[in-house]
């Protein structure tokens, strides 16, 4: 027969047990990542990016998660489109109950993302979409920007357009928020340190759609001596291919955003315009440690080589990481704090992320465009720390709204 004080302590260990037990489950809750891109139209970028991140969430989770909290990527198309980006953030939040947001390739997306995060006050990581506009005059305190703008790609560019010495210059560039930003920088940049320069000839392409016979005999109607632009993709090969028939690269120098990228260098192969100088992304040619130890982790998982969509996916995950151990939480707001400052060790070498802007400090690779062995390579690299080629403080503060800080 059981006594009254048995069955009382009986009961305490039962419920002891059960509390144990659900801390144990609580530990084990995995961290939900709700993560959006324009998987579809953009498969070379984010196919590799996609790998980048998944090879990022298995060494988290191979380490014991975020406090012994798994990982859980929650991955969702946004159809290019902005609207049906913000529709599918809201599921991904209310539906899918992810923790927080990421991702992004397009400028116009990451914008709509962003003020979506802003109005949920839901904390979002925008990997990849280029626009100055996310982090100044848009910005907002939920969000956070990863990959390089188009301000500080562009002002890589800018002293090695200097020494060209040229005058009249022709720009080519898709007509969108990343083509329009970047073209509106190189502007004004170029004009300050060159101010005789001319813009003799602008081509505004529909995304995807480029009409590149007409481009290229528009733009060599004007006689530039030297040209920028801003096309990638598929638009980039069909440009360069029509240019090249019509002559019109010859002897032409150029400066060109993304096109040492491997996404859009390869495709060019023997076609790539030799000379240009570029951003982009050796992979081959980069001898640093960290750069090494990813390396030698992304061809041991996929035998392949990786993208510059496989450095932001991986450091992506990796941010988040490094900001959810130091938050401590899942929280929005202690997310905020943490980032803010925080400092990361990415494939590229340590980043920071600004508490004036939000932005990462991630730079990149420049280089000139050869072709080796039938393939287009970059040479004479080097890289450029973004930290070096940001506005001053108070330009930030001027631009970025009041409310964002």
């Amino acid at each position: 027969m059981t006594t009254p004080l048995a069955r009382r302590i009986a009961h305490t260990l039962i419920l002891t047990l059960a509390m144990c037990g659900a801390s144990a489950a609580h530990a084990q809750q995995a961290i939900r990542i709700g993560e959006l891109n324009s998987y579809k139209t953009q498969p070379a970028f984010l196919g590799p990016y996609r790998m980048g991140m998944e090879l990022a969430v298995e060494q988290v989770n191979a380490a014991g998660g975020i406090n012994g909290r798994p990982l859980a990527l929650i991955i969702r198309d946004d159809n290019s489109n902005p609207g049906d980006a913000v529709r599918t953030a809201e599921e991904l939040v209310t539906r899918e109950k992810v923790d927080l947001l990421t991702g992004t390739f397009l400028s116009n997306i990451g914008l709509a993302v962003a003020d979506f995060a802003r109005h949920r006050k839901v904390f979002f990581l925008a990997s990849e979409p280029l626009t100055d506009k996310i982090v100044w005059e848009q910005g907002n305190r939920y969000t956070f920007r990863l990959r390089t703008s188009t301000y500080m790609q562009v002002a890589m560019l800018i002293p090695e357009a200097v020494k060209l010495n040229r005058k009249r210059w022709a720009i080519v560039y898709p007509n969108y928020e990343y083509g329009q930003s970047a073209v509106a920088t190189f502007k004004t940049l170029l004009k300050e340190a060159q101010p005789d320069v001319e813009f003799v000839a602008e081509q505004a392409t529909p995304l995807g759609r480029i009409d590149a016979g007409n481009v290229v005999q528009a733009l060599a109607d004007a006689k530039p001596d030297a040209l920028f632009n801003v096309l990638f993709a598929s638009d980039l090969a069909k440009f360069v291919r029509a240019a090249k028939q019509r002559h019109f690269l010859d002897g032409l120098p150029a400066v060109s955003l993304l096109s040492g990228e491997p996404e859009y260098l390869d495709p060019l192969g023997r076609e790539t315009p030799e000379g240009w100088v570029v951003t982009g992304y050796p992979w081959y040619a980069i001898d640093t440690p960290e750069h090494k130890a990813f390396l030698d982790a992304y061809q041991a998982r996929y035998n392949d080589y990786p993208r510059l969509g496989t450095v932001i996916g991986y450091s992506t995950i990796v941010s988040l990481a490094e900001g959810l151990r130091k938050a401590g939480s899942t929280d929005p707001e202690a997310l905020i704090e943490a980032f803010r400052g925080l400092e990361v060790v990415t494939p590229f070498g340590p980043i920071t992320y600004r508490p004036q802007d939000h932005q990462s400090t991630m730079g990149a690779y420049l280089g000139r465009l050869a072709v080796q062995d039938g393939k287009g390579v970059m040479t004479d690299i080097r890289y450029v720390d973004g930290a070096t080629v940001q506005p001053d403080d108070a330009q930030v503060q001027a631009w970025r709204p009041a409310d964002a800080r």
